[in-house]
């Protein structure tokens, strides 16, 4: 598979990986206690905390100065031998939570195989769609960052678990190189090294199992299941620094490569959770009273008011449900002020709600086998229309791949 490459990975060398590993940046982005409370925990510890920008605080004063503390601690780390590198490999993880169990597998994919426009003949593609406008401050910590760190989940439509299933099943014969507990309720991480050929191998039977199976010729083999901006920022990195390389040099530059999970579609440890609104500084009443009269339909979504609760009527298909509640949402501040955030788990959602007096909607589902389809068909959803897991179900931060030569 073309998309997908094999590439040296940077794993920590650290005493206390419950305190390394730090949960995705684009979490709890209501909720600063979460992270004063992460803060504490790792104390002066070795951490990716150091390493990247929770999103709470994009919008404080001083984020310049974060963004340089945190390259600076990324050429630290470094040059302090707190990385090894695994070379040319793999690997398959494991990820444990209160909830389930998944697998995942962590590779390198080509940056100019992706795409988040439609229509599109990439190989890897956005399922929602992606706001150009919070590009740029994600590209600023990027472009002077040595390393980075994924927390992009990619998806492939395995439906005879060719992959990733196969590879756990062989896991006994596997290099263990990490299995320890998470911090802040995330369950628990191991991961095994997985020689390059038995994944292509894998891979190559996939893309047999998935060829014409959407109607349709394509190309279409691997789709974006959370962090679409990383991914499309990374490719803006990409975009600026090889129009400076040759050709030679472009092939091999190790920016031009982004390192992600990939999991499968299917496996049950997956399950795909609605991404709530809440929308403030807004007449709450009049708010609600547009929500109801904009929306129609088969399907019921439930909205809470301070003490009031209402079902207000909408689209029984749920991604068609949540553009027409987006579409709201954006028109309405548009015309009369006020702001959203998007929110995982119910409740996170009540208790930021309650704690700021906005409003909020609880979003519908959207079954995830109809996901490759859906894109095939119409291109990507609106943008947060799901999540892959409750909030501590995301991505923690434990490899790191090296982006400059």
């Amino acid at each position: 598979m073309r998309t997908i490459k094999c590439v040296d990975i940077l794993l920590p060398r650290v005493a206390e990986p419950e305190k390394w590993a730090v949960v995705s940046c684009d979490q709890f982005t209501s909720q600063r206690d979460y992270w004063q409370t992460l803060e504490s925990f790792v104390g002066d510890a070795p951490s990716t905390l150091r390493l990247i920008f929770p999103e709470v605080y994009l919008e404080d004063d001083g984020a310049g100065e974060r963004t340089e503390k945190i390259n600076c601690t990324m050429k630290e780390y470094l040059a302090g031998n707190v990385f090894h590198t695994l070379k040319d490999s793999f690997i398959l993880v494991k990820r444990d939570t209160e909830l389930r169990s998944r697998l995942g597998l962590i590779v390198a994919i080509v940056l100019e195989d992706y795409s988040y426009n439609y229509p599109t003949e990439a190989p890897l593609r956005a399922t929602e769609g992606v706001v150009a406008d919070r590009i740029p401050p994600r590209l600023k910590i990027r472009r002077d960052a040595p390393i980075e760190l994924p927390h992009i989940l990619v998806v492939m439509d395995d439906r005879k678990g060719r992959v990733i299933e196969d590879l756990y099943a062989h896991r006994d014969s596997l290099e263990k190189l990490y299995d320890f507990d998470l911090n802040m309720k995330g369950g628990h991480l191991t991961g095994y090294r997985v020689d390059k050929d038995q994944v292509f191998d894998r891979l190559a039977l996939y893309e047999k199992d998935i060829d014409g199976l959407y109607g349709v010729r394509t190309d279409f083999t691997l789709a974006v299941g959370d962090g679409n901006h990383s991914l499309a920022t990374a490719q803006a990195h990409w975009n600026e620094i090889k129009v400076k390389l040759t050709e030679e040099e472009r092939e091999s530059h190790p920016a031009r490569f982004a390192l992600c999970e990939l999991e499968n579609l299917h496996d049950s440890g997956i399950a795909f959770e609605p991404i709530h609104r809440v929308v403030f500084d807004v007449d709450n009443v009049d708010f609600v009273t547009t929500l109801r009269s904009r929306l129609n339909g088969g399907g019921k979504l439930e909205v809470v008011c301070g003490d009031n609760r209402e079902m207000i009527a909408c689209n029984h298909i749920g991604a068609e449900c949540i553009a027409e509640v987006q579409k709201v949402i954006d028109e309405y501040i548009a015309e009369k002020g006020g702001t959203v955030d998007y929110i995982h788990g119910t409740e996170h959602l009540l208790s930021v709600a309650k704690g700021k007096g906005g409003v909020a909607i609880f979003m519908p589902t959207i079954k995830k086998d109809e996901l490759f389809q859906y894109v095939v068909d119409h291109g990507n959803l609106s943008r947060k229309s799901f999540s892959m897991g409750e909030a501590e179900e995301k991505r923690y931060y434990y490899e790191c791949h090296k982006i400059v030569r």
